[in-house]
């Protein structure tokens, strides 16, 4: 093997050896490369566990689950139209109308959102605001997968006699009884009515952040929600499809509720029709304006990497110009000059790269240690990303010195000083 022929090992072997040399120089110019990758891979990793959350979160309630609304529901940017403010609630009368004439449907639960009511809940001196109050039918703790801890869940007698019952969240019974080994059978007042614990629920095990909206439910039959606030007209429809006709079921829902509300061929839905994948769905298109802004933001520090690599570099060919003299004199090619050069740039940002994977693993793995039901876990692909960008950065921003270093006249090279 020729002397003067450069493989791309010891090519990789001289540029290790030229970043140790310098190596403060060097860690300042891939320290943009470096700031450009954590945020890539962080950002990536967040958002992955967000998901993975959520999705757990979600499916948990159900995953042949219909939920009907009359505004827009899941996830989304920004507010709704002020036009959906103008349309009509659902009514009982249109969760009827689907169980007589959509056989897929195997349950159906009526919610009604009790907003116009305080909610707070008293015993004996104990005060609970942060309560969450919904009338609910029977078939709700099926539906959702609801389990209850103590006592028993709102039944068809409850909800047919408009009994003064409750069922409550464990942050509730934590907070109005929290010497008491259960609160079922106790008297609390509600809207300045005595109401009976019947129950209390269980913690779901798939929360965010710890918590489940329903860590702080309050519930009440759903007639007895309507007897108690006449002008609470807010209401959502809860069904559940059997396996495996959830896109035929969904396809029926529509066209009944269409009809109970009157809406003609051309007319567009004005109420809303969510299942569980539709909402994971909104959920992705969210993150995908979070993972622009993302790269948006890696894309500065990645050109500033990438500018100070190109400058480093052309610092580099100015100082060495002699030895790239040498080289050439005893017969070393243009490409092999310019192999020589890229390589070293390529490392370089390879290097910046592979410490900023690095860090934003190790910050993933803290975040998860803070927020455990946030589950930070980094993507292989935001890895191969990142390290890939990052050697891209260094083969696009190595050419133009590689190109000058390659260019040199030998005879005025070895005379430089």
């Amino acid at each position: 093997m020729e002397l003067t022929k450069i493989i791309p090992s010891e090519t990789v072997k001289m540029a290790l050896g030229s970043l140790r040399a310098n190596k403060f120089r060097s860690a300042l110019t891939v320290l943009g490369i470096v700031v450009g990758i954590i945020t890539v891979v962080l950002v990536a990793s967040i958002l992955t566990g967000l998901r993975s959350s959520i999705t757990s979160m979600i499916e948990e309630y159900g995953t042949n689950n219909i939920y009907a609304f009359h505004l827009s529901t899941g996830p989304r940017t920004g507010n709704r139209d002020r036009s959906e403010y103008q349309r009509k609630s659902l009514m009982p009368e249109d969760g009827e109308a689907i169980v007589q004439q959509v056989p897929e449907v195997e349950e159906l639960a009526n919610v009604l959102f009790l907003w116009r009511l305080d909610s707070t809940l008293r015993y004996r001196g104990e005060k609970y605001r942060r309560g969450q109050l919904s009338g609910v039918s029977a078939p709700y703790a099926s539906i959702t997968n609801v389990s209850v801890a103590q006592g028993r869940f709102i039944t068809e007698s409850d909800d047919s006699h408009r009994r003064d019952v409750i069922v409550i969240g464990p942050n509730v019974a934590k907070a109005l009884f929290p010497n008491q080994t259960t609160g079922v059978g106790q008297q609390v007042e509600l809207v300045g009515r005595p109401f009976e614990v019947i129950g209390v629920l269980d913690k779901r095990k798939a929360t965010f952040f710890g918590e489940s909206e329903e860590d702080n439910a309050m519930f009440i039959p759903f007639e007895t929600g309507r007897k108690l606030s006449p002008q609470s007209t807010d209401m959502m429809l809860q069904m559940r499809a059997q396996t495996g006709t959830l896109g035929l079921t969904l396809n029926k829902v529509e066209a009944v509720l269409r009809r109970q509300r009157g809406l003609k061929y051309d007319q567009a839905d004005d109420f809303d029709l969510q299942t569980a994948n539709r909402i994971i769905e909104q959920f992705d298109s969210i993150v995908i304006y979070f993972g622009l802004f993302a790269i948006a933001i890696s894309s500065v520090g990645l050109l500033v990497g990438g500018i100070g690599v190109m400058n480093i570099m052309l610092v580099s060919v100015t100082e060495r110009t002699r030895e790239i003299g040498i080289r050439k004199a005893i017969g070393a090619r243009k490409k092999d000059i310019v192999r020589q050069f890229l390589f070293e740039a390529m490392t370089l940002t390879f290097l910046g790269g592979l410490l900023g994977t690095v860090i934003a693993i190790a910050l993933s793995s803290i975040i998860s240690l803070i927020f455990p039901s946030l589950p930070a876990s980094v993507p292989a692909w935001a890895v191969i990303s990142g390290l890939t960008v990052s050697t891209g950065i260094g083969l696009i921003f190595g050419v133009w010195p590689a190109k000058k270093a390659s260019n040199l006249d030998p005879i005025e090279a070895l005379r430089y000083e």
